[in-house]
Order: structure tokens, then C-alpha cells, then sequence
């Protein structure tokens, strides 16, 4: 099945260069917004056909060889503020509910591999001046030492730029980006499936930004193994939905707004379910400033991620759930634990046993 989305041309250097003629400059805007809103319409419909149609296979551990857990752990207060200056003393992990000494520690400034997943779409379309809120507020936001990558996505991913430090060229790399209309699939779980394969032979700090309406045309069989792996992975996702500024809850029939609601919240639910799966976080901006807040608030989440690790204690190859909780001792300045949010990884699969 496919629906609408927006082509992009891929230059040599993987930069994006704007040609002579573009059909998105003689576009009316308000043509444009009945177009993309139309098509993320359907496109989220299409959700809901598939999964009528395909039956949804059973979750698949993904064994891998594991020495050691590694955990990245955001942590704010109870105002959104981060809390930092923590050490390996304040935290506790523990594997299905036993205690883990932390082996391994690096605070918030150890660097961090950003790499934007960015949905050719409609809604990218409709917005595409936001992505230069991407560059200005997200790269500005990172540390010298962080690198950032450019991924986009319809049918499958294409990288527009490999990871580099050099936020200057990632920025010319968005803001170059042609957009023109087309038709095609736009398959999210299976595109975000084969970014984490690329990922695997990144080290250090992962975290993806997802930049998308929702819309998901995977076959339904990627999406539980896709949410097993998130689960269990060292990669974290903050999503960024694409898609407010396309709702209007006053036009069509009652049956078309009603049918729309549900929808954007099952596009919704699906962003929720990837961010949470992963530790990381979900936002739903519905204009131009509140894209410029979200960019800037995920530079900050990724700049303040400590990095913790332990060794897995039973070779069983399971599954095997993971929480975190931040213990300050006595008389530190972060009081008041109990008010935290702390975010991180689920789970991991243990390795094997010996001959296994």
C-alpha cells in the first residue's frame, strides 16, 4: 500500500542541493496544506488496514554475545530541570529486581552520536522551514565534542550526511534539502529497523531523532520485533511529531473529524510507544516556536545522559528487565529523589549459556 510522501534528490557528497524550478516554490500554501493533511489522513488509515490484513508475529529476542550492560540514564526534577553533578555512588540498577554493581560510569559530558531520522513526507513538506529549527536550536545545542548524522526515510532510509562534529555542514546539509511531491510508501518500523543495524558498529552515546507524522506503512510483522528491540538496545529515541500543524478539529463532517481523531492519536501512540520503549521522550509541537522548544530541550536531554554499565549476571540468554533509581547520599545538594524522573533503557538479552 502507499500513499503520498515527498521525494528528495540525493547529490554527490550526500548533500542535498535545490535546483532551478522547484516545484515546491509554486505551490499555494493553502493547497499544500489540504494536500498533506489529505494524505497523512490516509496514510494513518492505512495503518489500520494492514494490521486487518497481515497477522503479527510473534516477538523474537535478538541474541547477541553481551559482556557487559550499558545504560544511559537521563535524569531531571520534578520542574524538568536537569539534575547534575551526579556520581556512580547515586545510582542503583538492578536486573529483574537484583541489585548491580555498576562497573562502568561517565558523566554527562562524555560526547554523544545524534543521528536525525527525517520522514519524507507530507508533513515534512508542509514544514520543511522547521528543519532549519533542527540545525539552529538542536546543533546549536550540542557540545563541541558531540557528532550529528542525516538520515531520511520513505520506503527505506537514505544517509544524506555520516556522523561529524562539524555542525556547520550538518546544518547546510538540512537547509539544502529539495522537497517535491510524489507518491510512495513510508515505512517508519522498518526504516528505524535498519538505522539501529548501522548503529550497532556505532560506540558510545546513540540517540535518534525522529522527525515524523507517525505514519507507518511497515508490514505489521517488523513492528513487535522493532518494540523487543528498542526494549532491549543502548540506542534511545525522541520523536518529534510533524503533524500538529496539520489538525483541524473544526473542518469535515463529525464522522470525517472523528475518524481524523483516532487517526493522529494512533500516529501518536506509535511515536509514544517508540520513545518510551527506548527511555526516551515524545513531543508533539504544533508550530514554528514550539519546534525551536523541542530542539532545543532534546540538545539538552542528549547532553545530559550519564552512561552507567555492569556485567550481566546470569548467562541464560533471556530477556531481562532493567530499572534504575538515583539514591544521593545524605547531605547531597540533589534532594528530594522521589521527585525525579528517571529515564533508560528496559531491558537487555543475556548471553548465552556456555555452549550454546
Amino acid at each position: 500500500m502507499t500513499i503520498g510522501w515527498i521525494s528528495v534528490r540525493q547529490y554527490p557528497a550526500g548533500v542535498f542541493q535545490p535546483s532551478a524550478g522547484d516545484a515546491s516554490q509554486s505551490v499555494p500554501w493553502h493547497l499544500v496544506c489540504l494536500f498533506a493533511g489529505a494524505l497523512v489522513f490516509f496514510g494513518l488509515l492505512a495503518i489500520s488496514v494492514q494490521a486487518q490484513q497481515q497477522s503479527v508475529a510473534p516477538p523474537q529476542a535478538i541474541q547477541v554475545d553481551v559482556s557487559r550492560v550499558d545504560v544511559g540514564v537521563i535524569v531531571t526534577d520534578a520542574k524538568g530541570n536537569f539534575v547534575e553533578g551526579l556520581q556512580s555512588n547515586d545510582f542503583q540498577i538492578f536486573d529483574a529486581g537484583a541489585p548491580q554493581p555498576i562497573t562502568d560510569f561517565a558523566p554527562v559530558d562524555a560526547p554523544a552520536q545524534v543521528l536525525l531520522l527525517l520522514e519524507a513526507g507530507p508533513a515534512v513538506y508542509m514544514l520543511s522551514d522547521s528543519h532549519l529549527f533542527v540545525a539552529s536550536a538542536l546543533l546549536a545545542g550540542l557540545s563541541p565534542g558531540d557528532r550529528a548524522a542525516i538520515v531520511v526515510y520513505n520506503n527505506a532510509p537514505t544517509t544524506v550526511m555520516n556522523y561529524t562534529n562539524d555542525k556547520g555542514s550538518v546544518q547546510g546539509a538540512l537547509s539544502t534539502i529539495q522537497f517535491t511531491l510524489g507518491f510512495g510508501d513510508l515505512n517508519l518500523g522498518q526504516s528505524l529497523s535498519t538505522v539501529l543495524d548501522w548503529l550497532t558498529r556505532v560506540p558510545g552515546k546513540k540517540s535518534i531523532v525522529l522527525v515524523s507524522s507517525g505514519v507507518d506503512t511497515s508490514p505489521s510483522a517488523v513492528i513487535q520485533p522493532l518494540v523487543t528491540r528498542l526494549q532491549t538496545g543502548d540506542v534511545r529515541i525522541f520523536c518529534v511529531s510533524m503533524s500538529g500543524p496539520l489538525r483541524n478539529p473544526k473542518k469535515g463532517t463529525k464522522q470525517q473529524r472523528r475518524q481524523s481523531e483516532q487517526a493522529f492519536s494512533q500516529a501518536d501512540a506509535w511515536l509514544q510507544t517508540l520513545a518510551q520503549a527506548s527511555g526516551g521522550r515524545a513531543y508533539f509541537p504544533e508550530n514554528a516556536k514550539a519546534f525551536q522548544e523541542t530542539y532545543a530541550q532534546i540538545a539538552q536531554l542528549v547532553r545530559h545522559e550519564y552512561s552507567l554499565a555492569f556485567a550481566p549476571p546470569k548467562p541464560d540468554g533471556a530477556i531481562h528487565p532493567i530499572d534504575v533509581k538515583v539514591v544521593p547520599p545524605a547531605g547531597s545538594p540533589n534532594a528530594n529523589p522521589s521527585t525525579f524522573r528517571v529515564d533508560h533503557r528496559r531491558a537487555y538479552v543475556a548471553p548465552k549459556p556456555p555452549g550454546q
